[in-house]
């Protein structure tokens, strides 16, 4: 089966000559439909570099990106806007939501901006809003709900259009560990019951523990990669943590 993401020997540099500074270099993977993927590393290993280049904001020095067999770089202009609108959905640290829009404004944003029904919409923002346990919340602005609430409708929102490839930049940093675990479960029961394709960019092993397979950089380049396959989380966690000790990354002793 042809993967959904196909990253092929990426070199991203800044700068030039002696000045020059090379923050990834022979980056090769594969993201298949379906799975969670983790990447993790130490800091300034390169995740968000690797994270920009996927979600299209910055573009490789070298090598080509993938989706379904289209190389996203060489797409401009509208047709760049339309491929992120229909292929990527963001889930960041920062919430992003709009204060003076509910929250069931804020889900449906983008389906409004891709002028779907009003009938399809409320189906869609009914359906995403109970994955999310947040349908009581519909009518609430986002200075009456909490940050964890905060963080799941802004999961919500990203994941409402049913995007090809879900993109998570440490999207539990900013909560405490029964809200980042709230929706971490939410997201891996999407992933086990929808099939939805998400890759999760994160520092910490809790997080990480939630994904089935995860991807180590460490100096700008592929580290390591392992396999939750027919593990528990906890000894997956566990494992985790040991090659991070390896390779200098940081821990969350939470679990």
């Amino acid at each position: 089966m042809e993967p959904l993401l196909k990253v092929e020997n990426i070199k991203k540099t800044y700068g030039k000559s002696s000045a020059a500074y090379t923050a990834l270099e022979n980056i090769s993977f594969d993201i298949h439909e379906g799975e969670f993927v983790g990447i993790m590393g130490p800091s300034g290993a390169g995740k968000s570099t690797l994270l920009n280049m996927l979600a299209t904001i910055d573009s490789p020095t070298e090598g080509k990106i993938y989706m379904r067999d289209v190389s996203i770089h060489d797409m401009k202009g509208a047709d760049l806007t339309d491929f992120r609108r229909d292929n990527l959905g963001f889930i960041f640290q920062d919430y992003n939501l709009l204060d003076s829009l509910t929250v069931k404004e804020n889900i449906l944003l983008p389906l409004a901006i891709a002028k779907m029904p009003a009938k399809e919409i409320d189906i869609s923002v009914n359906r995403i809003a109970k994955v999310f346990g947040i349908e009581d919340l519909l009518a609430k602005y986002p200075y009456q709900i909490s940050g964890g609430q905060k963080q799941r409708t802004a999961a919500a929102r990203a994941l409402v259009t049913e995007p090809a490839l879900i993109l998570a930049d440490e999207p539990t940093g900013a909560l405490d560990s029964k809200s980042a675990t709230d929706l971490l479960e939410s997201l891996s029961e999407l992933n086990e019951n929808n099939q939805s394709t998400i890759m999760l960019v994160t520092h910490d092993a809790y997080a990480a523990s939630f994904c089935r397979r995860i991807i180590f950089i460490k100096d700008g380049t592929l580290s390591k990669e392992i396999h939750r396959r027919g593990q528990t989380r906890k000894a997956f966690f566990q494992e985790i943590i040991d090659v991070l000790a390896t390779i200098g990354g940081e821990v969350d002793d939470v679990i």
